[in-house]
């Protein structure tokens, strides 16, 4: 979705060691949001980029005193200063960035995003019925509960949309990893005061990350996705408030919508193992979805 890109400085700097350019270019962006630009400054000699600075129209809030190419201006200035008075301390620093965390768990063909915050729930029994029909569909599947993984919330800093990765390095990186090489999707929650568990809307706003990067880069094939969900009163009309949002949440990324599998009146039943047939429709449902879904690199 990137458009023009117009440029706004070059300077040649010249120094013992050589010739640096520095270059500053904005990038018009405004068919993702409204008025956005991303600012890319680089530090470059010869065909080594030395460094870069990025930041965006929408980093800055109303009441930020900063405007974002004010502060690209600023600091292709302050890099100019410092590499003329102090070039060996400048060069020392800026190229270095932190590592980010390295992935531990290998991709599986279906992920399962159990989102009720109770861990032995019908969420959980449901969850448990989407990996018996994937592995008996010889199949990898992994079940993962937000609640238990270290996510920051998503703050709005728009960040993600300079770099594509998120400003928090936590357990949410090898989320999007794990989501974004399967081969299906599978979320499971309740209705929770008519939308979805707080854990599960972490990761969904968090996710924002994972539209930047396919935005900024490549758009790789994104998995299928199925939402299996339960509500306490009977009648399908009570899953409107969650379907809208995995709806946005699916569209957002590109996830192509599966289906779904919806248990309502279930303050009643209390277990939906008690509830006839449903054992099958997930499991035919998640069957579907494989057979429809070809395997992800």
């Amino acid at each position: 979705m990137a458009g023009n890109v117009r440029s706004l400085l070059r300077t040649d700097i010249e120094t013992p060691d050589g010739v640096y350019i520095l270059t500053l270019r904005a990038e018009d962006l405004s068919s993702l949001y409204p008025g956005m630009v991303r600012y890319l400054l680089h530090l470059t000699k010869g065909d080594e980029v030395v460094g870069t600075f990025l930041t965006n129209t929408y980093e800055y809030s109303p009441t930020v005193p900063l405007d974002a190419e004010t502060a690209a201006l600023q600091k292709s200035a302050a890099w100019e200063r410092e590499l003329r008075e102090n070039r060996e301390r400048f060069l020392s620093v800026v190229g270095k960035r932190m590592p980010r965390r390295p992935f531990t768990l290998q991709p599986a063909d279906v992920v399962v995003v159990q989102g009720s915050p109770r861990a032995d729930g019908n969420c959980s029994i449901m969850a448990g019925w989407a990996v018996e029909a994937a592995e008996a569909a010889g199949k990898t599947a992994r079940v993962v509960y937000p609640d238990d993984l270290s996510i920051h919330p998503c703050i709005g800093c728009y960040r993600c949309y300079n770099t594509g990765t998120c400003t928090f390095d936590d357990e949410m990186g090898e989320l999007i990893h794990l989501i974004v090489h399967a081969s299906l999707l599978v979320v499971c929650s309740p209705v929770y005061t008519n939308t979805v568990p707080g854990g599960l809307k972490v990761v969904i706003d968090r996710c924002q990350a994972l539209h930047a990067a396919r935005t900024l880069g490549a758009r790789r094939a994104m998995p299928a996705g199925l939402l299996l969900a339960v509500c306490g009163r009977e009648g399908l009309s009570n899953f409107s408030c969650l379907t809208s949002v995995m709806e946005a949440f699916m569209g957002n990324l590109g996830i192509r919508p599966a289906g779904e599998v919806l248990a309502d009146g279930i303050d009643r039943v209390r277990d939906v193992r008690l509830v006839e047939g449903l054992e099958e429709r997930v499991k035919e449902r998640v069957r579907s979805c494989l057979l429809s879904s070809p395997l992800r690199p």
